[in-house]
């Protein structure tokens, strides 16, 4: 209390009610009405539903007349079976509503990664392409060595032309030396 007087941004109330609304936490009642859902929708629910309803129509009908409480058409009965139905509902409601926000956010979180991981595919697509581009340019092993035997042979030939020109140039009795060899 002693908060809302020092706080100047709140502005203060004109009337205080007669009787305090509760306060609860929403949170608490919500998982309340999801575990109260998730049992009425279990097997042991209907059997103990079917059995409480068996027990009473037949205490009801064969128990001596001072002992029953609820005669036949079972007012009671239906009017306990409306009563639970009646609160059933809406904790039902409850539970699937948040239940339906929790899926909103999955779905939102899925969607948020599938927009990343397909932004990620564009990125990885295009830059596939640009190297594909890129080795496109590039020589191949197949091609440097077309290239290089090419060469060689080209060598190798104008190696045998200069042999070839060097021994018709060449003064008879003046052969090449090789290092290492006596003549």
């Amino acid at each position: 209390m002693a908060e809302r007087r020092t706080r100047l941004d709140t502005p203060r109330e004109l009337h205080r009610p007669l009787v305090r609304r509760p306060s609860y936490d929403s949170d608490t009642f919500g998982v309340f009405a999801e575990q109260f859902a998730r049992f009425m929708g279990t097997a042991r629910f209907l059997i103990y539903m079917s059995l409480f309803v068996v027990v009473w129509i037949g205490w009801n009908w064969i128990a001596p007349t001072p002992a029953r409480w609820d005669d036949y058409p079972f007012i009671f009965l239906t009017l306990m079976l409306s009563l639970q139905a009646s609160y059933a509902a809406p904790l039902i409601l409850l539970a699937q509503n948040r239940q339906e926000t929790r899926d909103k956010v999955v779905a939102e979180q899925d969607r948020q990664a599938n927009a990343r991981a397909h932004a990620d595919m564009e990125f990885l697509a295009r830059e596939v392409a640009s190297l594909r581009m890129a080795v496109g340019e590039v020589a191949t092993r197949d091609f440097l060595r077309s290239e290089l035997r090419t060469l060689l042979t080209e060598l190798d030939d104008r190696a045998t032309e200069s042999e070839a020109t060097d021994s018709e140039h060449q003064p008879p009795g003046s052969e090449i030396v090789e290092p290492g060899t006596t003549t």
